[in-house]
């Protein structure tokens, strides 16, 4: 059913449709998500739509940065907290994002556009970011280590295949992802 039109500034019509889009990719893999029934949700012409979005790709692509912003607005250190806790903090935002995004989760790390150079891009950053919160929480000393900043990336892209085993298997609970992934930290950094 076609939502009726309503007009908008462009910056809000762009991110309607960026909303639109990131619901749809969280439902369901990116092969089966259609630009015209975005734009019949937006209740805009699928014209419109290309015109924000001269692709699907290019409209996935906007939607991965988004979502990558989201993820890092919500995992966010509270740096009044002890280290460890601040990082448990931004793990459990992390593992109830990728709970509550399963689809859009396994659409970027298994789907069509693995390997996209701006979808890379997109989660290189993301990776840097988490990174360095957790360097900034860590004793000076650790900050400069190169076999922490090592362990760290390492630490990040495993909670990432982590989270991304669980949301396509379900063979463990959200405590026991938790408690794998605060081991792994606990014993690269030794805390």
């Amino acid at each position: 059913m076609t939502t009726p039109r309503k007009r908008m500034t462009p910056a809000l019509r762009r991110a309607q449709l960026i909303e639109i889009g990131s619901a749809l990719f969280a439902e369901r893999p990116y092969e089966d998500v259609w630009i015209e029934e975005v734009a019949d949700l937006a209740g805009v012409s699928r014209g419109l739509m290309y015109h924000y979005f001269p692709s699907k790709r290019e409209f996935f692509v906007e939607i991965v940065r988004a979502e990558s912003e989201r993820n890092l607005g919500l995992t966010a250190p509270d740096t009044s907290l002890p280290v460890f806790e601040q990082i448990a903090a931004g793990l459990d935002a992390y593992i109830s994002y990728t709970d509550e995004h399963a689809h859009g989760v396994r659409a970027v790390n298994r789907g069509t556009l693995l390997g996209d150079p701006l979808i890379n891009e997109i989660l290189t950053r993301e990776f840097d970011v988490q990174q360095q919160r957790i360097l900034a929480a860590l004793p000076t000393t650790l900050q400069d280590d190169e076999t922490v900043r090592t362990a760290l990336r390492g630490w990040i892209a495993f909670v990432r295949a982590v989270c991304l085993d669980w949301v396509e298997r379900r063979t463990l609970d959200r405590e026991q992802v938790r408690a794998l992934c605060l081991r792994a930290l606990s014993g690269l950094l030794e805390v």
